[in-house]
C-alpha cells in the first residue's frame, strides 16, 4: 500500500470553477493520509485523501467522487467535500476522497470536451481502483464500503453500480460496494445511461446496490425531472433505489456557505446559465439523511 502520511492543513476552496469564494484551513482535529493507487484504466495513478474516525477500527468506509470542477486545486480540497468528510468520520466511517482530475492533467471537465468523455469512460474504473485499494487496508472492513458522488461524480456513481458496469473488473471483486448515494447526478436518464459503452439496453439499467439520490428541485444544471423519472422507473423494475427532491434548492445546495452564484462559463447547449448555491433547509436535511442511510446499510457499530 503506497501511502504517504500527511496531516492535512488544506486550503478549502468553495468554488465551482476557478473563482475563489473563501479560504479556510481544515479542522486541525481531522487527520488525513495522502495516498496514491492505480485506476483500473491501466494507466492512471490516482491521488486521494484518506481519513479515519476517532473510534476504534477497523471501520466501514465511504469513497467520495468529486464533480466536474475537481476535488480541489494545488493540493487543496473544496469545502463542499471536506465538510462531508468530517460528517462521515463523525458517523464512524473512514473516508477516501478520490482525485480523478489532477492525475490526468485536467482542471475542470464541465463543458463538452474530449476530457469530459474520458472522465465518463474511465472514472468508474477509478471507483473500482479505490475499492480495491481500500479492501487491501487492514483498517477497513472490506465488505462495508459505500460510494458517494456529486454532479459528474454522481453520474459516475450510477455508471459504477450498474449491473453492467463499465468499471467493474472481471472477475468481480469478492465484495462489491455495499451502498451508494448521488447528489444531483449528471447523465441521470435512460438515454445517457443506455449509451453503447454502458452495455445497457434502453430502460434496462439495474443495480443490486441500494442507491439514494439527493436533488435540488430548482437545479437548472442537472435538472431533476429526467432523474426523478429515471429513478422511479428503475424502482418500479425492482431496483433498490430512491430519490429525494428538495423544493427551491439549486445545484450545490449541500455546500457550506456558498452564495447563490451564476456560472456563465458553463452555459449549457440550451443556453442556460447554471446557478449554484447553498440551500440551508435542504443541506440540513441531507446532513442528517445521508449519514443515517449509509450507517444503516454499512451496519456501523
Amino acid at each position: 500500500m503506497r501511502i504517504k502520511k500527511y496531516i492535512a492543513e488544506f486550503v478549502i476552496l468553495v468554488c465551482f470553477s476557478t473563482t475563489l469564494i473563501v479560504s479556510l484551513p481544515v479542522s486541525a482535529s481531522q487527520s488525513y493520509e495522502n495516498v496514491e493507487f492505480p485506476s483500473l484504466d491501466g494507466t492512471t495513478e490516482l491521488k486521494g485523501f484518506l481519513a479515519y474516525p476517532k473510534n476504534k477500527g477497523p471501520w466501514p468506509a465511504v469513497i467520495m467522487l468529486h464533480g466536474c470542477g475537481g476535488l480541489g486545486y494545488s493540493g487543496s480540497v473544496k469545502s463542499s467535500y471536506s465538510s462531508w468528510a468530517r460528517q462521515f468520520t463523525a458517523a464512524g466511517l473512514a473516508v477516501l476522497m478520490v482525485d480523478s482530475a489532477t492525475p490526468r492533467g485536467f482542471r475542470h471537465t464541465c463543458t463538452r470536451t474530449e476530457n469530459r468523455k474520458i472522465q465518463y469512460r474511465d472514472r468508474p474504473k477509478d471507483a473500482y481502483g479505490a475499492l480495491g485499494f481500500l479492501q487491501e487496508n487492514p483498517n477497513i472492513l472490506a465488505d462495508r464500503i459505500a460510494l458517494v458522488g456529486w454532479s459528474q461524480g454522481g453520474a459516475i456513481t450510477l455508471l459504477t453500480i450498474a449491473k453492467n458496469s463499465i468499471g467493474r473488473p472481471v472477475p468481480a471483486p469478492k465484495y462489491d460496494f455495499r451502498v451508494a448515494a448521488a447528489f444531483y447526478p449528471g447523465a441521470c436518464n435512460d438515454k445517457r445511461l443506455s449509451m453503447p459503452y454502458t452495455k445497457t439496453p434502453p430502460n434496462k439499467w439495474s443495480t443490486q446496490i441500494p442507491l439514494l439520490v439527493l436533488h435540488g428541485g430548482a437545479d437548472n444544471w442537472t435538472v431533476p425531472g429526467p432523474c426523478k423519472k429515471f429513478i422511479e422507473n428503475a424502482k418500479d423494475r425492482g431496483n433498490p433505489v430512491s430519490i429525494v427532491i428538495y423544493p427551491g434548492a439549486y445545484h450545490g445546495f449541500d455546500a457550506p456557505n456558498l452564495p447563490m452564484t451564476d456560472l456563465p462559463k458553463y452555459t449549457t447547449i440550451w443556453g442556460v446559465i447554471p446557478k449554484v448555491g447553498t440551500h440551508e433547509a435542504a443541506r440540513s436535511d441531507a446532513l442528517t439523511r445521508l449519514p443515517r442511510f449509509l450507517v444503516r446499510h454499512l451496519q456501523v457499530d
